[in-house]
């Protein structure tokens, strides 16, 4: 098996089982048909207007298929996204996109300074963070050794996320022009997905490079840290337990604590 895959499906061990939803370029019965060849049901599928990506939610797909799946996200073929479970996970992200309606494929100046502060405000607290580039933003991933009820998880990033906005305020910026979503997110009653590493962006065609020591690695050395990550940052529950202990923020209203006004965090969440 391919190395790419085999991490993958490592790393996959705690998304809804089964579960995946596909993003691609093509579309029509034909490909329907090739799609749900080796097993699954559709659930539902999501036509886009600009025929740029169109999406596909399979259910009950076996192993061996999604295999094949992830083979293809890794040759850049398709996109390959999992589902989060409704009530526990032990992997967790934070997804940071500009905010901006007019041109939202460009990476902002305040996005680095957004996702620096929130990777050394998680590994201050002893969660290493794998931090992957998204096209117009980051996905900013943790993972845990055993599966964390998912409002501790959300209270969690709200918290880490706070110190993000304030940096922002603090150096000049305006809050409201970077995004942050919450993956899981308790707010929404869909099981949401999100794209895994190893992919393009759909729109800037980019490799989902890993940002670490102030630069995007290479796809080789992206795959190196990935696995570093998979192997060696899983977060035992006393680590995270300190984690949630060292970021709590008192009942004080955050706008009061920080003093500074929080805008909306999570404009939208995706299914």
């Amino acid at each position: 098996m391919d190395r790419r895959v085999a991490l993958l499906k490592e790393f996959s061990r705690g998304f809804v089982n089964g579960t995946v939803k596909i993003e691609t370029e093509q579309y029509g019965f034909a490909f329907l048909e090739h799609l749900l060849s080796g097993g699954g049901r559709l659930e539902y599928g999501e036509l886009s207007p600009t025929r740029l990506l169109h999406k596909y939610k399979l259910v009950d797909v076996p192993e061996l298929r999604m295999d094949a799946f992830l083979r293809a996200h890794v040759e850049k073929s398709l996109n390959v996204c999992r589902y989060f479970h409704a009530a526990a996970n032990d992997t967790f992200c934070f997804n940071l996109d500009n905010n901006h309606t007019s041109n939202n494929t460009v990476v902002l100046p305040e996005m680095t300074l957004a996702v620096r502060t929130l990777r050394d405000c998680l590994t201050g607290v002893g969660c290493e963070p794998l931090v992957v580039a998204s096209g117009r933003g980051y996905h900013v991933w943790c993972r845990l050794e055993d599966p964390v009820e998912n409002g501790a998880l959300y209270a969690f990033m709200l918290h880490a996320a706070v110190r993000s906005v304030k940096a922002l305020h603090e150096h000049g910026f305006d809050p409201n022009t970077v995004k942050f979503n919450f993956y899981p997110d308790v707010r929404t009653n869909d099981v949401v997905s999100l794209r895994l590493f190893g992919s393009e962006h759909a729109k800037t065609k980019a490799f989902s490079h890993v940002w670490a020591d102030g630069e995007l690695l290479d796809e080789t050395r992206s795959w190196d840290r990935f696995e570093d990550f998979l192997r060696n940052q899983s977060i035992a529950a006393s680590a995270f337990e300190r984690a949630e202990d060292a970021l709590r923020i008192p009942s004080t209203p955050l706008s009061e604590m920080l003093g500074v006004e929080i805008p909306e965090l999570v404009v939208r969440q995706a299914k």
